[in-house]
């Protein structure tokens, strides 16, 4: 029987879904997942997803860099917040990293409280070696979207929507958000950023004057060839060529 995928638009809609004992992709484009697939690329440690900047500054003493993001804006006194442009600096390989953001580490800690078998994390700058691994895994596959503030956003939704679009003829789709999400990506995927660019998110980062292109860097297709997967409390990556 081929396994079931399921997408969950937004992690407020999580409980209703049955959790335990499947591989969940967290999907947070614009910027965590993002910034995470681009931190081991980097050649990071390991990055310990946190709930507060407070939780997340503790980690100060204990050598790690501290990564923390509120509403689109890095934190004062943290090393780092949200951009993946940071995780680029060469700097950053070898070391360990407490994150926390808006709505990313909180859609991974919600999965993992709900039981949740594997936590991997998902991007288009990932996606060909976050699809290869899934289609080997034995579990049921949960696509979650961490969305806005518990609200549904665009850009996650194309991306459960370009997963669905690579698995569809090897994995079971049931679920009427999954075929949401896989229309609007067939729909908008030649005209991606414009999309994207319209999205709430993308439109705060403009307000913010941000000195960098988060929108068109966080849609680069496949520029790095990362998995990250949780191991206890840590994300690691998963070498490529297993994955």
């Amino acid at each position: 029987m081929n396994k079931e995928i399921e997408v969950v638009l937004t992690p407020a809609l999580l409980p209703l879904y049955e959790v335990t004992g499947k591989t969940v992709v967290v999907i947070d484009i614009l910027r965590a997942t993002s910034s995470m697939c681009v931190a081991f690329k980097t050649g990071v440690n390991k990055i310990l997803p946190v709930s507060t900047p407070e939780e997340c500054s503790l980690f100060k003493d204990f050598d790690f860099l501290c990564a923390a993001e509120r509403n689109a804006v890095k934190l004062p006194g943290f090393d780092m917040g949200n951009s993946p442009f940071e995780f680029q600096n060469p700097l950053i390989k070898d070391r360990n990293i407490a994150f926390t953001t808006t709505n990313g580490t909180k859609a991974i800690k919600q999965s993992k409280e709900l039981g949740s078998a594997q936590i991997v994390v998902g991007s288009f700058l990932n996606l060909d070696v976050l699809c290869n691994w899934l289609l080997h895994q034995p579990n049921n596959i949960i696509l979650l979207c961490a969305g806005w503030k518990d609200k549904v956003n665009l850009e996650d939704t194309l991306f459960a929507g370009a997963v669905i679009t690579q698995l569809k003829n090897n994995i079971t789709l049931h679920c009427d958000s999954g075929l949401m999400a896989e229309q609007l990506y067939i729909s908008m995927k030649d005209s991606l950023e414009v999309e994207v660019r319209k999205s709430s998110h993308a439109q705060r980062f403009k307000a913010l004057h941000a000195a960098e292109d988060d929108v068109q860097f966080c849609l680069q297709l496949n520029t790095a060839a990362v998995l990250p997967i949780m191991q206890g409390e840590y994300f690691v990556s998963l070498q490529t060529q297993t994955a």
